[in-house]
Parts: structure tokens; sequence; C-alpha cells
């Protein structure tokens, strides 16, 4: 692919911090010195996203939120307000709520009343395989408790990322057709878990599905997580499908700092990224680096 490699100012529109001191972060407590997330079990907070971020040209980010303590979630928001960090960094909050609890409209409240808060996150990733579930069950988006969660975002003005697999598509599509006054943003390509041919098509085609929805977007973010062995050709394959079916308008770029480092490098993911694109005008690469995690987001 020919064309001019993006070299303007990039929006990370995903990443998280944590400091384990706090106790806060259960699912990075425990675990052998030697597995699949020890490189996690260490803090990382902004001034060592920094160190990764300013460099490549990232000046501004979006903080979603880390599996806090459940208990209370908006503790996350009032720790991030305390970390020293340049302007920018971490000036968009997308915060945590679990819409089926009795408590849910208390906790989205309390998230509305910081002004970094702009978007709610309840992971519900759901697999036919238990070994590939996040959630146990598959029923929460047609749940009417969940929906009337949901429908208080009108009010306070929030989004809604959305960590979904392919095997969720057709519920997804109901819920974004039934709540169009609502923005979803999907996270890490629509996880793209399964990787045979077969599985690969069928994401592609739900992609162009979901796609027909103005309400949804997408970050292309992490896609190592389902391509630990990924080679720059089905990283190039993933990126270009995302972009195909929403468009650069629709299509924004992240990092999923610091989880993605596991099987990537951070300026390693921005090179891929770059080259993936170059072949785009330069209007449309600024909208995916920049300009439409600026619009979804809703940041300066």
């Amino acid at each position: 692919m020919t064309g001019q490699r993006y070299s303007g100012a990039i929006i990370d529109a995903h990443h998280h911090f944590w400091d384990l001191s706090l106790g806060k972060h259960g699912w990075l407590e425990g675990g052998q010195p030697d597995d699949e997330l020890a490189p996690l079990r260490r803090n990382h907070l902004a001034r060592d996203y920094e160190a990764l971020a300013l460099p490549e040209g990232i000046v501004a980010s979006v903080h979603v939120e880390a599996n806090w303590d459940p208990a209370d979630p908006a503790g996350e928001n009032r720790w991030l307000d305390t970390l020293e960090r340049s302007p920018g960094i971490a000036s968009r909050y997308v915060a945590h709520a679990a819409l089926l609890d009795p408590g849910a409209a208390a906790v989205l409240e309390q998230h509305a009343e910081s002004a970094r808060v702009v978007g709610i996150r309840e992971i519900l990733s759901w697999h036919p395989d238990p070994a590939k579930r996040r959630m146990p069950d598959n029923d929460r988006m047609d749940d009417p408790r969940w929906r009337a969660s949901l429908a208080r975002f009108r009010d306070l003005g929030f989004s809604f990322d959305l960590l979904i697999t392919p095997h969720q598509f057709e519920s997804t599509m109901r819920l974004v057709a039934d709540f169009p006054d609502i923005a979803f943003i999907l996270n890490h390509c629509a996880s793209p878990i399964d990787r045979d041919a077969d599985d690969m098509r069928r994401w592609r085609e739900g992609l162009v599905q979901l796609a027909i929805a103005p309400n949804v977007a997408i970050k292309i973010s992490d896609p190592v997580a389902y391509d630990p062995q990924w080679s720059r050709e089905s990283l190039t394959e993933v990126i270009h499908a995302c972009i195909d079916a929403f468009g650069p308008e629709r299509s924004m770029f992240a990092t999923d700092y610091p989880v993605a480092g596991l099987h990537i490098g951070f300026a390693e993911w921005i090179d891929v990224f770059k080259d993936a694109t170059r072949g785009f005008s330069a209007d449309e690469q600024a909208a995916l680096f920049a300009g439409t995690a600026r619009r979804w987001y809703r940041m300066a």
C-alpha cells in the first residue's frame, strides 16, 4: 500500500491506569509470577503511560474503567482526579456501572457528578465456550430492568462502551436500534475471538450489519488479544475490516494500554496502524487517529 503515513496528533480512545497498593483491582491480585497476567501486576500510572505516549504524538486520551472495586465504582473517578498528568491525558473517563444492580441509578448519578465521565462500560462478553466468557449470562441486553437503567443515559448524556463477542451481534443490533438516541462504542474491534475462516467471515459480516445503525462506532484496539501470534498482515486485515464497515468517521484508534502490551509493544502497535492506514486520505487518517474519538467522546 502506498501513500503518506500519518504524522499528526493522536487521541488514544482506550487505556487504563491502576495502583495496586490501593487494593481496588481484585482481578490482578494473586496469581503466579510467570502466568499470563504477570506483566500487568505492577502499577501503571500516568507517568508510565506518558513515557510511552507523548513521544508518539498522543495529545489526549480516554481512560476506561479497569475493573475497580465494584462496591465503589465512582471511587475510580475520584482517584483518577488525583493523578498528576499532562493536559489532555485521561481528560475523559468511561466509568463502570452494573445496570442490573438495584443501586444502578444512584451509581449513574454519582458518575454524572464528574465532568470528565462521558460514558459507561459494563463488560457483557459472552461465548458458548465457558472458558471464553466474561459474563455467565447472555440476556442482559434484552432484560427490561437492564434497559431501564440504560434509558437514564439519555438524561445524563452518557454513551455506552460495548465489550461483546460476535455471538452477541444479533442482540446488540436489537439494542442499538431500540436506543437510537444513545451512542454505542464497540470495544476492541468487536472481539474477533474465533479465528477460523468461517468465524472471521461471520465477524466481518456482523460488523457490516452493526454499522448500519448510525449511533454505533468502533474502537480499533488490542486485536492481539485474539491474535497473540499476530503478523502485520493479520492485524491489517482486522484494521481494514473495521474501517470498511464503519468508515473513518466512526472508527477510532486506541492502544488498550497496558493490556495490549502482553502481546505487542506500544510503539509497535502505532506503527502497524500507521502502515495499515497509509492508503487513506489525510482527512481520513486524521479522523481515525483523532477526530472520531474527539467527537464521540466529546473532547475539546
